[in-house]
């Protein structure tokens, strides 16, 4: 069993920065493509940002492309989501997500149902 736990969200103004982490607990942190999904109120949660397992490959939603950037360390068990350029659009809960696999793509990970494991959420909060 995975744990998931998200760290670093708060409250910014409009075009500030903020980075999320997400460490991993009791698996193999190596073997799970990690993604980062975001729900704002009344949307459904679609993913923000994925990395596959080594790092290579990684995916973007549209709307986040060339402001946010996605990252791992291995060696420290860790996912990284570095937001900058923020917009009050992107005020929602992010939640980080592991999906078991080696694949060499990271686009897989847009689908939940490839997802095996979820933390718990943290709130981002964009002020206008």
């Amino acid at each position: 069993q995975v744990q998931l736990v998200e760290s670093g969200g708060g409250v910014v103004q409009a075009g500030g920065s903020l980075s999320l982490s997400c460490v991993a607990s009791g698996g193999t942190f190596s073997r799970y493509g990690m993604g980062w999904f975001r729900q704002a109120p009344a949307k459904e949660r679609e993913l923000v940002a994925g990395i596959n397992w080594n790092g290579r490959s990684t995916t973007y939603a549209d709307s986040v492309k060339g402001r946010f950037a996605v990252s791992r360390d291995n060696a420290k068990n860790t996912a990284y989501l570095e937001m900058s350029s923020l917009e009050p659009e992107d005020t929602a809960v992010y939640y980080c997500a592991a999906s078991l696999g080696y694949s060499s793509r990271s686009d897989y990970l847009r689908l939940e149902a490839n997802i095996n494991y979820w933390g718990q959420g943290t709130q981002v909060t964009v002020s206008a």
